[in-house]
């Protein structure tokens, strides 16, 4: 899962990013590797990976992992290449989904660059950039289709699907609003379009409001409409205090948090609802050499889960043993749980659940 953060300059999306940054750093478990300059990788923290290598005591800890990518800052006039619109929006691309930094708090100290805080404004601004620059490619689209429907009449269908579109984004509507039937999915999806991408906003408030437990301020309340009538989803967050926790020990992160009366932190935050967003599970392996997470989408099978491990086990699939790891918990060991009859023997038809401890039968 690659999540890119964007947002307009000075709203704290850089001290966001270096706080997942230091992170990955500090936390042992959780490794952080620099990629290219502007991309992190950071493990998935999961309890539950963390109680199968106290069980098992692996030789090697693999968590599932997330590819945060710090995009640059966006100027008006983006999608006509101001600034760094191209490669703005050419890295907004390859992402799987958008977190959306918004300014929620007041400073005199950093100065805003339309000159005074409105969060409704700033989201419409990065917004109207990839909603012109979706019509642009569209457009072209529409172009190249009309061109090849004077000799191949099928493609009518097609050709108006996709001035249906283009009309629905030309008043102003995002993408990912628009209502997609079945058959007309594999020719949205072959649209590289911005504002179809699924968003996050994060929030950002000042770390006064965080320590004040007045997170729900009138700006994040201005997101929350925005984000309700857009529908996305919204995280508040204070990037600076992300930034200092990061450099903490687990320990000392988690007695911090719980003074604060937080139970997970931003970064935790923004991970869930990344995986939410995207409709993402993990299913778990473990043993004395490995303990594992592997994300899927929810909806899998037991064959294409196993696929993910090596393309042999999806190949030569023969059945999957499957616990749910709150079984294996309650229960302490799988001697336990096979003992009880409750570790399951699932076919080719078997839908993979979040959780799931699983050992692959195959034979190739």
């Amino acid at each position: 899962m690659k999540l890119g953060i964007v947002g307009l300059p000075n709203v704290g999306k850089s001290t966001l990013f270096n706080a997942i940054s230091n992170a990955g750093a500090q936390a042992a478990n959780y490794p952080f590797c620099t990629i290219e300059p502007n991309v992190g990788t950071v493990a998935v923290p999961d309890e539950r990976l963390d109680w199968l290598a106290e069980y098992y005591s692996p030789k090697k800890y693999t968590p599932a992992t997330i590819e945060f990518v710090d995009i640059a800052g966006l100027v008006r006039g983006a999608s006509k290449g101001e600034g760094l619109g191209n490669k703005f929006l050419e890295n907004i691309r390859q992402c799987d989904a958008i977190i959306h930094v918004v300014r929620c708090f007041d400073s005199t100290e950093i100065i805003h660059v339309e000159g005074s805080v409105d969060p409704v404004r700033d989201i419409e601004t990065v917004n109207y950039e990839l909603l012109l620059s979706d019509i642009e490619i569209l457009s072209r689209r529409i172009e190249k289709t009309s061109k090849a429907l004077k000799g191949d009449k099928k493609l009518a269908s097609e050709y108006d699907f996709l001035e249906r579109l283009n009309a629905f984004l030309n008043e102003g509507n995002n993408a990912r609003a628009f209502e997609v039937t079945e058959s007309e999915r594999a020719i949205f999806d072959d649209i590289p379009l911005l504002s179809a991408k699924p968003v996050i906003y994060a929030a950002n408030i000042s770390e006064d409001d965080l320590m004040d437990g007045t997170e729900e301020n009138e700006y994040v309340s201005q997101v929350r409409q925005y984000a309700e009538k857009d529908g996305s989803r919204v995280v508040v967050i204070c990037a600076k205090t992300e930034e200092e926790i990061a450099a903490f020990e687990p320990d000392e992160k988690k007695e911090f948090l719980e003074e604060l009366g937080i139970k997970h932190s931003g970064l935790e935050q923004l991970i869930q609802e990344g995986y939410s967003l995207l409709g993402l599970i993990s299913f778990l392996t473990g043993g004395a050499d490995e303990v594992r997470a592997w994300t899927i989408k929810d909806g899998t099978k037991a064959p294409q889960a196993a696929g993910k491990i090596h393309s042999d086990f999806e190949r030569g699939f023969i059945r999957a043993e499957i616990v749910p790891f709150e079984t294996l918990k309650e229960l302490g060991s799988m001697q336990a749980c096979r003992e009880k009859g409750l570790i399951r023997s699932e076919g080719k038809d078997y839908v993979m659940k979040d959780g799931d401890v699983t050992l692959f039968r195959f034979n190739v």
